[in-house]
């Protein structure tokens, strides 16, 4: 069953021990806006799949994170999210992987649901036709199997 949070709440996410991001709800107005970001638009035709998912990453970053808690500058003073301090916080790659895996792919489960394959009722062959007569356990074979011709 899908359950509706009609709240639309900003939630808190651990990234990291000791650091954490406020972000909005991840809607289809957000995904929609961080689509036609101009970070995202400028990315060239030969990019490859991980430079868009950076570039994606950052851009929806930049337009969900409203505040945060355990993030410095180099002398340890707490600053405020900014859309350079974003960059940089997601420039850290454990962090930009709990963003991914905490805030993104939990956004997109239904687009992954839809696109996955029902289970089988009883295991993965439940619904499955043999196409191989069974061997007889009792038998040998009578000659070796047939291999390629080396040339």
């Amino acid at each position: 069953m899908l359950t509706l949070d009609l709240t639309n709440a900003p939630r808190w996410h651990d990234l990291a021990p000791g650091v954490r991001v406020q972000l909005r709800p991840l809607t289809t107005a957000l995904m929609v806006a961080t689509r036609s970001d101009p970070a995202v638009e400028a990315m060239p035709q030969d990019a490859s799949d991980e430079e868009r998912a950076v570039a994606f990453g950052k851009a929806l970053a930049r337009r969900a994170v409203l505040a945060w808690e355990g993030i410095g500058d180099t002398d340890g003073n707490p600053i405020d999210p900014s859309p350079e301090a974003i960059d940089a916080l997601l420039d850290i790659w454990p962090i930009f992987e709990a963003f991914q895996l905490t805030y993104v792919s939990k956004g997109l489960l239904l687009e992954q649901e839809k696109n996955a394959s029902a289970p089988s009722p009883n295991g993965p062959s439940a619904g499955a036709s043999a196409t191989a007569k069974p061997a007889h356990p009792t038998r040998a074979a009578s000659k070796p199997a047939r291999t390629a011709r080396r040339g």
